[in-house]
């Protein structure tokens, strides 16, 4: 009784204010929201890029990125609660380190007001332009595209999309599928990257094919990591692209060939991401004619017993 009573006396109770508790009370196995995979990879991406492409990337621009990002990202949820789960406030600082991610590995820039324009854009774009909780945009490609057209018309070379800092090697093409394939099983979208890739494929092999050129070209097309990363985690993103799975095959198919005419017409080297904020805003009219489930980020076990805990 003693030893007990000894032992008993160490459990202090823990009193954490009511705004913060849903952080601690979810009580969810570690990964089993499929956000978690993704900021796993990208991170992985970005060491790699990071140490082994000698990118000229630096750190305070990725933490002036990640900053701005969470910053707005609480910002907006205060401005525009959840009305679903109170937890769901703090979850949605996944969602906004994905796309301080996504534009660290994307997006370069020499003027640190670009960076905070592209991080701000990125994340007030998920609460301005919506429709029955969805997105009309990805929010790193709204961000990206909006501040290269600003670097078009407005300011003078101070933005820019790195699409080569890859390359075409072949060894970080399996990195990216392996990796972005686990996250496709996650999500349950690996349809829309496959569909992609097949009729972007079949658009660049016909042209190589017309034009008389060897395979080798196509392949290095094919082959590069910024395509792949666009494909496997951009045009992915679950509460950007249509729920039924007709409609994404129809949607994937649009984006590959609107950049297949922006490349290879206009020869405009950013066509995919281009082509993807053009489409985008047809996704709420896809949801519209084709009525499938929204996805959820949690599986129903989990959003409800947290649900329970957020609201005691």
């Amino acid at each position: 009784m003693v030893n007990q009573k000894a032992m008993q006396s160490w459990k202090l109770p823990l009193v954490l204010p009511r705004s913060l508790s849903p952080l601690f009370a979810l009580g969810l196995p570690p990964f089993k929201d499929a956000r978690d995979y993704q900021i796993l990879f990208l991170s992985v991406f970005l060491l790699l890029g990071v140490s082994t492409r000698d990118w000229t990337l630096k750190p305070i621009a990725i933490a002036l990125t990640f900053s701005i990002c969470w910053l707005t990202q609480m910002a907006m949820v205060s401005l525009f609660p959840p009305t679903s789960q109170n937890h769901d406030r703090w979850l949605s600082l996944k969602s906004a380190t994905i796309t301080a991610l996504g534009l660290s590995l994307l997006l370069r820039s020499d003027s640190y007001g670009a960076i905070i324009c592209a991080s701000f854009l990125a994340i007030a774009s998920k609460f301005i332009f919506r429709t029955n909780g969805k997105h009309w945009f990805n929010p790193a490609n709204f961000g990206i595209v909006v501040v290269l057209l600003l670097d078009t018309f407005v300011w003078d070379n101070h933005a820019w999309v790195s699409n080569g800092q890859w390359g075409e090697d072949s060894l970080y093409a399996l990195v990216f599928l392996g990796f972005g394939g686990i996250v496709l099983k996650k999500v349950g979208r690996w349809d829309t990257s496959f569909m992609f890739l097949a009729s972007y494929a079949l658009l660049e092999g016909l042209r190589n094919f017309w034009l008389g050129w060897t395979w080798d070209v196509l392949a290095h097309r094919l082959t590069s990591g910024s395509l792949l990363l666009f494909a496997l985690f951009m045009i992915t993103d679950p509460r950007s692209i249509p729920n039924a799975k007709t409609a994404r095959l129809i949607w994937a198919m649009a984006i590959a060939l609107l950049a297949f005419i922006f490349r290879n017409v206009f020869f405009n080297a950013d066509a995919m991401f281009y082509a993807l904020f053009l489409i985008s805003p047809l996704t709420v009219l896809c949801d519209r004619l084709w009525n499938a489930p929204r996805f959820q980020w949690l599986p129903k076990r989990h959003s409800a017993h947290s649900a329970l805990l957020s609201n005691p």
